[in-house]
């Protein structure tokens, strides 16, 4: 997956390279997906939720440019997958899932696993973790309208944030927090599931 998938397309960065190669993927997907586990496609894993393509995984992560220094939070945790990615690099990783019967599946599951440095709880990602902040990087796996002020506020100066935005078209925008404000940068064309919660309202 990682050699034919991932790095033939241009990923490079070494950690998350190994990040991947060491998450059993097949064990976040329900059992009847488990044969396509390593295959370049999102799966659903139930309550209408996917689990992302391996590519994308990949290209989020990269770009958040994490080190074992980075605390890092997560924005719908889902079958757990990208936030067993993200715990391979970092020793902090917080991540909210508005849907709590996925984040006690996800909780358990990375439990048994042994990844002990993830906090997850059931909330709206939209509020951010705010006693945990400032973060050095935000990663949001559900795509929004328009970028969650609360979650740029949450964001350390330096810090990057990598969030799909718009609807029905949306773009995987790369942004920076700075003395001077938010940098944006449009990545590629996504296709995520609707962030859910306050931001509807």
């Amino acid at each position: 997956m990682v050699e034919t998938q991932i790095e033939r397309r241009g990923v490079k960065a070494p950690l998350v390279l190994k990040a991947l190669r060491s998450v059993p993927r097949h064990l976040f997907v329900p059992g009847k997906y488990r044969s396509e586990a390593y295959q370049d496609d999102p799966l659903p894993i139930g309550n209408g939720q996917t689990i992302s393509q391996p590519y994308i995984v990949a290209v989020m992560t990269e770009l958040l440019k994490l080190d074992s220094t980075s605390k890092v939070l997560e924005i719908g945790t889902g079958s757990g997958y990208q936030a067993a990615v993200l715990a391979e690099i970092t020793d902090s990783v917080f991540s909210i899932e508005i849907i709590p019967d996925l984040a006690l599946k996800a909780d358990t599951l990375l439990d048994s696993l042994g990844y002990d440095n993830i906090q997850i709880r059931a909330g709206d990602g939209y509020l951010g973790w705010p006693e945990a902040a400032p973060f050095d990087a935000i990663i949001v796996t559900a795509a929004a309208p328009d970028i969650p002020q609360p979650l740029v506020d949450q964001l350390k100066i330096g810090g990057r944030m990598v969030i799909p935005v718009g609807e029905p078209n949306q773009d995987l925008i790369l942004l920076t927090k700075t003395e001077e404000g938010a940098v944006r940068r449009s990545i590629i064309p996504v296709r995520f599931v609707p962030m859910t919660g306050k931001i509807r309202e």
